[in-house]
C-alpha cells in the first residue's frame, strides 16, 4: 500500500490544479483529491499519486494529462431525467413559450448540455423534446452534448445503457425510448439517438460562445454539477461566457445546490416548483457579477524583526512641468478616433452582439460596407441566432473580397447551423480551393463527413488537419480559431475519433 502524500505536497497540488484546470479541493476533501489522483496516476503510467503530483508539478502537463486528471476528480454520477424539476420546467413552461415564438420564425431550437457525462442527461432533453413537439420533423433542432472526458462521450455516443442508469426515470421511459439489447442494457432508439451531437470541449479554458465548436446562439443550456467543482474565479468566468453563448431570452439550468455556489447576478431568475431557473433577458440590463474581495497580505518586515534599520528613503527630485505643447502639434500626437469597425469589434469581444448589429450598420450607412465589417456583423448576427441575417452579411463579405478562403468558411459554419449540410460542405471544398492548407476547413468537413457516417471521407480530412497543425508549435494560435492552440485542436480530432471507434 502506498504511503500517504504529504500534507504539503497536497497543499501545493490542490493549487496548481485549481491555476491549471479550474477544479477547487479545499483542505477538507484532500482525502478525495489524492485518492482519485492515484486513479489518474495510474491510467497514465505512473505507479502512486505522489509521484505522478511530484512530475506535475515539477514539469507542464500535456493536454490530455490533464484533462485525464480532470475527468478522475469529477464524479462520473449521472441518470436519465435527474432532478425532475428540471425537466419538468423545461416541457412545461421553457418549450411551450419558446415553440409559439420560434412557430413562425424559424423553427430552430438549440440546446446544450455542457458536462454531458456518459450522455443520460442529453439524451433526456431529446426525449423531452420528441414529446414536447409533435411536428419534430419540420424543426432544425440541435442539441449538443459536450465533455472533458472523452471515454464518457465515447459511451455516450454508444447509447447503450444498464439498469442503473434508469434509477429514477420514468416507467415509459424505457418503456418508449429503448431497445432490450442485452441481459439488462437498453439501446436508445435511433429517431432520439440521432438528435444528439456529442464533442470534446474543456469549460475551464476552451473558447465559447465560438461558431468553431458550435456553442453560439443557444436557446436553453444545461450545466448541472459542473460549477460546483470550479474555483470561485473559473465558476465566474463559465458562468459569462455560458451568458455570452444564450440567445436574448435564452435560459440557464444548473442544478439545485449550485444555484448558491456561483455569481449569476446578469442573468434574470424564475422559479418553477421551487427551482430556480435563470433567463437572459436584454430588456434588463444585467449587473455585472461581483468578484469576491481577496485581502492582499503585506507583509511588515518591522514587526517581525524588532532589530530592523529600514534603508532610508532615496531623495526625491522634482522635474519642471515640460512647456506645453503648440495645438498643432498636439492634434498631430492624438490618436485617431477609432473606426466603426473598430468600435464594433470591442463589442463584440465584450459578447455585445445586439450592439454590434443595432450599432455597426448605422454607423457605416454613410459610408462603403468593407469586407471585414460585413464578416463581423455576419458572426454577430450568427451569435444571436438571426441566421438569414448572418447570411446576408456573409455574402456582402465574399462579394467585397472574393477569394478570402475565410469568409467561405464563415459562410459553411452558418449554413451548417441552418442543417444545409450539401451547402456548408460546398462552401468548405471552396475554402480548400482557394488555401489547401486551410485547417479549419479541414477539421469542418472531417466533422460532416463523420455526421453523414463517412469514416473515408472524414479520416482523409483530418489526417491532413493533424499533419498541418503538426507544422506548429502546440501553442501556436491558429488563424480564424478565435484562439485555439495548434495543440488544443490536435487533442480535439483525437478525441472526435476516438469516440467513433468501435470497442
Amino acid at each position: 500500500m502506498a504511503a500517504a502524500v504529504p500534507e504539503a505536497l497536497l497543499e501545493r497540488f490542490s493549487r496548481f490544479i485549481a491555476e491549471r484546470i479550474g477544479l477547487h479541493f479545499p483542505r477538507q476533501r484532500w482525502g478525495d483529491l489524492e485518492r482519485n489522483t492515484g486513479y489518474a496516476a495510474r491510467e497514465i503510467g505512473f505507479p502512486d499519486s505522489e509521484a505522478f503530483i511530484r512530475h506535475a508539478l515539477s514539469s507542464s502537463l500535456s493536454t490530455n494529462q490533464a484533462e485525464i486528471l480532470a475527468s478522475n476528480l469529477t464524479i462520473g454520477e449521472t441518470y436519465f431525467y435527474r432532478e425532475k424539476k428540471a425537466f419538468e420546467a423545461l416541457e412545461q413552461y421553457i418549450l411551450p413559450e419558446l415553440l409559439r415564438s420560434r412557430r413562425s420564425n424559424g423553427r430552430n431550437i438549440r440546446l446544450w448540455s455542457a458536462g454531458c457525462c456518459t450522455g443520460e442527461e442529453p439524451y433526456s432533453i431529446a426525449i423531452a423534446l420528441n414529446k414536447s413537439i409533435p411536428d419534430l420533423k419540420d424543426w432544425n433542432t440541435t442539441i449538443l452534448a459536450t465533455d472533458i472526458n472523452p471515454r464518457f462521450l465515447k459511451r455516450a455516443s454508444q447509447a447503450i445503457y444498464g439498469e442503473w442508469s434508469f434509477r429514477e426515470a420514468p416507467r415509459w421511459l424505457k418503456e418508449n425510448y429503448f431497445t432490450k439489447v442485452k441481459s439488462n442494457h437498453y439501446e436508445i432508439k435511433p429517431h432520439i439517438k440521432k438528435m444528439v451531437t456529442f464533442a470534446h470541449l474543456n469549460l475551464a479554458e476552451d473558447v465559447y460562445p465560438s461558431l468553431l465548436n458550435n456553442t453560439n446562439a443557444m436557446d436553453i443550456i444545461f450545466c448541472r454539477n459542473v460549477m460546483m467543482y470550479f474555483t470561485p474565479e473559473h465558476a465566474r468566468k463559465t458562468i459569462q461566457n455560458l451568458y455570452q453563448c444564450l440567445v436574448d431570452g435564452g435560459w440557464l439550468i444548473v442544478s439545485s445546490i449550485e444555484t448558491s455556489l456561483a455569481p449569476y447576478s446578469q442573468f434574470t431568475t424564475a422559479s418553477f416548483n421551487g427551482l430556480t431557473i435563470y433567463r437572459k433577458d436584454l430588456s434588463s440590463p444585467p449587473k455585472a457579477a461581483t468578484p469576491e474581495v481577496y485581502k492582499e497580505f503585506v507583509f511588515d518586515t518591522a514587526a517581525a524583526d524588532p532589530g530592523y534599520i529600514a534603508e532610508p528613503e532615496p531623495p526625491v527630485y522634482s522635474c519642471p512641468e515640460p512647456p506645453p505643447l503648440p495645438e498643432a502639434e498636439k492634434a498631430e500626437k492624438a490618436p485617431p478616433p477609432p473606426t466603426p469597425y473598430q468600435q464594433a469589434l470591442a463589442l463584440y469581444k465584450q459578447g455585445l452582439y445586439a450592439e454590434v448589429t443595432e450599432r455597426l450598420p448605422v454607423m457605416l450607412a454613410e459610408g462603403q460596407v468593407d469586407s471585414g465589417s460585413a464578416s463581423l456583423l455576419a458572426r454577430a448576427y450568427a451569435n444571436r441566432g438571426r441566421l438569414v441575417e448572418a447570411l446576408e452579411w456573409c455574402q456582402k463579405a465574399i462579394a467585397g473580397d472574393k477569394l478570402n478562403p475565410a469568409l467561405y468558411y464563415l459562410q459553411a459554419t452558418i449554413l451548417e447551423e441552418k442543417d444545409d449540410i450539401e451547402a456548408a460542405s460546398a462552401c468548405l471544398k471552396q475554402a480548400l480551393y482557394l488555401d489547401q492548407d486551410f485547417v479549419l476547413a479541414h477539421i469542418a468537413l472531417g466533422n460532416l463527413f463523420t455526421r453523414q457516417q463517412k469514416p473515408a471521407q472524414a479520416g482523409r480530412h483530418f489526417n491532413n488537419a493533424i499533419s498541418l497543425l503538426k507544422t506548429y508549435p502546440e501553442e501556436a494560435i491558429i488563424a480564424e480559431s478565435e484562439g485555439m492552440t495548434a495543440g488544443r485542436l490536435m487533442d480535439i480530432i483525437n478525441s472526435t475519433r476516438y469516440m467513433g471507434r468501435s470497442l
